[in-house]
């Protein structure tokens, strides 16, 4: 039978549905949350156990938030999908280089992928950043590479590309790395994955 659910009220009881068919598990309280919204935006319950924590990266994280910090995102649609308003009473933004001009010239030019770059010009912002990376390995690779030359210190970074090629090992360069993170192990994860975790993170804190 097909429940009749006001508009308002379908987003509360996808979660209670959630938490149903999770039955006994028990989640880590600090991260709870987001494993329930990236499986709400997914239908996958494989991301309760597949999604990777740093230690209080989630807190860390929603710190970082309160005080202003810009996020990058390696897609359109990961930019699109993450809430700007709350952010932006936050006294963030969200940034996407990857149709910049600039980066699409240094990329050809060197033969290199556009998120590659998009990372180093991510680089050159004057204030904390969150990487929100749903989709190109390659930015992952980018952002190890940049760490390492101690040119960019991520707030968090999430790491949930989708995908065959490099996906499962740019992921564990950054598990394996003393890097705040959020990672999604396999090849699963996607731009909306991406949104997702910062989303609810950014809901956390108007609760």
């Amino acid at each position: 039978m097909i429940e009749k659910i006001k508009p308002m009220d379908i987003e509360k009881r996808s979660f209670e549905i959630i938490t149903e068919i999770l039955g006994d598990r028990k989640l880590d309280p600090e991260n709870e949350l987001v494993i329930k919204r990236a499986i709400h935006t997914t239908a996958d319950f494989e991301y309760a156990d597949s999604l990777v924590f740093s230690e209080h990266a989630v807190r860390n994280t929603i710190e970082a938030l309160k005080k202003g910090c810009d996020i990058v995102t390696d897609t359109e649609m990961a930019k699109s999908g993450i809430n700007k308003k709350i952010l932006a009473n936050l006294g963030g933004e969200v940034h996407c280089f990857m149709s910049n001009p600039d980066v699409a010239r240094d990329a050809k030019e060197r033969g290199v992928t556009r998120a590659l770059v998009s990372m180093e010009y991510a680089a050159k912002l004057n204030k904390p950043v969150i990487f929100a990376i749903g989709n190109a390995p390659t930015a992952l690779i980018s952002l190890k590479e940049l760490y390492d030359k101690g040119l960019v210190k991520p707030e968090l970074i999430i790491g949930v590309p989708v995908g065959f090629v490099n996906v499962v090992e740019s992921k564990e360069l950054i598990i394996n790395a003393d890097i705040p993170h959020i990672v999604a192990r396999g090849r699963k994860g996607g731009s909306n994955v991406a949104a997702a975790i910062v989303n609810a993170m950014l809901y956390q804190i108007m609760r």
